[in-house]
């Protein structure tokens, strides 16, 4: 009889306990899990700042948001940082300080917000038999240590290439999940490193994530055998918006062999234009030492960004637009800010360089 009884307390107690979940808990958890590829907005903890204009717009579901939409369609979002000479982030600047030149027309800035969303970042590092895998063996503690610098709403994503692009992690929270993949890489499969593959596709894959996004691509900065060219590679970051942050790994060719080998030196102009093109950076550091500093100014960078967002009143003709992001003083000059030694100095703006424009479907 008591053993009657403890079984039915034991039944009463599990019913309250799951009649005590806050609903919705279970499907919460559930996608805090799974991680999606292309995070959303409402899902962000800390989604990217929208203009207190579109805050005030109807609910979703009333008719205007669709027409609202459709009206800006044509709206280029620019993701701006800006520091001073010794590369020192700049904050706290305003709307009226920023001039963004389309083609050399200025544009009148819709959006403006600083970006405190979290960071969405894919660490594609090469893992090949290039120097029988010493590259790859570097790339491994670098790629470790990095994710020390990330916070737990930070979205990142793993994934390597040689001959091919595998996926080892997708978009997680989840930094020892990473840790732990990193870890189980133990030795490369081919010599081969297809570069600019692995960065087309890894481009194409981020084309519809919101907010702040950007490639950590750690690498020699050889290409041996892609399907794709380098002016294809160049073309193709003409139309991205997600900035690329290169750190070379191959610096010990030019140290210890008296000089800049040809390949070596296209190999850092590569990834030197692929930072300038679309507002990353690349850096080439001869030490082991250096990759903390290197992957806290990565850090730095990406949350100290400003979102820019204007409505282009240059011709829609489908062909390539620059951009040009200048920082102002009040009295509309380029801001100047003095150094260590009290020279004024001009800051420096990290933004990508251009935009493909939409090609009006109005004929003339």
């Amino acid at each position: 009889m008591k053993s009657k009884m403890w079984v039915r307390a034991i039944l009463l107690g599990v019913i309250v306990a799951a009649l005590g979940v806050p609903p919705g808990a279970w499907t919460a958890l559930a996608q805090e899990q799974q991680g999606p590829v292309k995070p959303q907005p409402p899902q962000n903890p800390a989604p990217a700042p929208v203009p207190t204009e579109q805050k005030q717009a109807p609910a979703p579901g009333a008719q205007k948001p669709n027409v609202t939409i459709a009206a800006e369609t044509n709206l280029v979002n620019i993701d701006a940082t800006v520091t001073d000479a010794e590369g020192n982030v700049l904050t706290n600047l305003k709307k009226e300080n920023f001039r963004v030149l389309d083609e050399g027309q200025p544009q009148q800035i819709a959006n403006f917000a600083p970006s405190e969303a979290p960071i969405t970042i894919v660490i594609l590092m090469e893992f090949s038999k290039i120097a029988y895998g010493f590259f790859g063996y570097k790339a491994k503690g670098w790629a470790n240590d990095f994710l020390h610098h990330l916070n737990q709403k930070d979205w990142v994503a793993f994934k390597t290439f040689d001959l091919k692009t595998t996926l080892q992690v997708d978009f997680t929270h989840n930094r020892q999940e990473i840790a732990q993949s990193i870890q189980s890489l133990f030795f490369p499969d081919f010599s081969e490193a297809n570069m600019f593959d692995a960065l087309l596709e890894t481009m194409d894959e981020m084309k519809d994530v919101q907010g702040k996004k950007a490639i950590l691509l750690l690498c020699t900065g050889f290409d041996t055998f892609s399907k794709h060219t380098l002016d294809q590679t160049y073309k193709r970051m003409k139309e991205t918006d997600v900035a690329i942050y290169s750190v070379g790994m191959a610096e010990e060719v030019e140290l210890y062999s008296r000089g800049s080998t040809i390949n070596y030196s296209q190999a850092k102009n590569q990834l030197t234009q692929f930072g300038n093109m679309t507002g990353g950076f690349a850096w080439f550091p001869r030490f082991s030492g250096e990759a903390p500093s290197i992957f806290n100014s990565v850090a730095a960078l990406l949350r100290s960004q400003y979102t820019l967002g204007f409505s282009p009143t240059t011709p829609q003709d489908g062909k390539y637009h620059k951009l040009k992001v200048d920082v102002l003083d009040a009295q509309g000059n380029i801001l100047m800010i003095p150094n260590k030694k009290g020279k004024m100095k001009g800051v420096t703006v990290y933004a990508r360089q251009g935009y493909t424009s939409p090609k009006s479907a109005i004929g003339d």
